[in-house]
């Protein structure tokens, strides 16, 4: 099984990222950020990914370093369990709806971290989580997962409803993405013969 465990202890947080690749899309998630956990549980969802996502973080300051760090911890964690990368399709999109809200991501196991984010929210504020944080955790994610992340929500109003296309999409993109090729198991999926 295509398994990591990660933990990362700073002044700021303790985090611990479990995941399995060939899940079922169980989750355990507890960050101190309960709408954070409602998106982290989108991506196990629909990636049929197995998360279990602990952090206890500065949360008497606010959520940034909690959700940064479960991003690079995240990351840390993906790049462990797909190993050399060698027979998976390597790409992986998705385009899914909620409601008014439409959202595309394009992955690319490149070895080459990049993030092109385009999330034009309709408020800045979900309840009490703020959204530019979502940017945070994606650009720390990118940045230890060593991928290339496109994000655009074509279309909404509602800044929920962008939030979750957003992490649904993600999780069904990777979910394509971290897939074994059967046709070519034992190729890396690159002309440079490494990623």
């Amino acid at each position: 099984m295509r398994s990591a465990r990660i933990i990362r202890n700073t002044l700021e947080t303790q985090v611990t990222v479990s995941l399995n690749l060939d899940g079922s899309g169980l989750s355990k998630l507890d960050t101190g950020v309960p709408f954070f956990d409602h998106m982290l549980d989108q991506v196990a969802r629909h990636g049929l990914i197995d998360l279990d996502i602990q952090c206890a973080g500065d949360l008497h300051i606010d959520a940034h370093h909690t959700v940064e760090d479960v991003g690079i911890t995240l990351g840390q964690a993906l790049a462990e369990a797909v190993g050399d990368k060698k027979g998976l399709r390597r790409y992986g999109h998705a385009l899914i709806p909620l409601d008014e809200s439409l959202t595309r991501v394009v992955v690319d196991l490149s070895g080459r971290p990049g993030l092109y984010y385009e999330v034009p929210y309709a408020r800045a504020r979900i309840g009490d989580f703020d959204v530019d944080l979502l940017q945070e955790f994606f650009q720390g994610f990118v940045n230890h997962a060593r991928l290339t992340l496109h994000i655009d929500n074509l279309k909404g109003r509602n800044a929920h409803h962008q939030a979750e296309t957003v992490f649904k999409a993600w999780g069904r993109a990777l979910r394509e993405a971290v897939e074994i090729d059967l046709r070519s198991a034992e190729q890396m999926p690159s002309t440079k013969g490494t990623l």
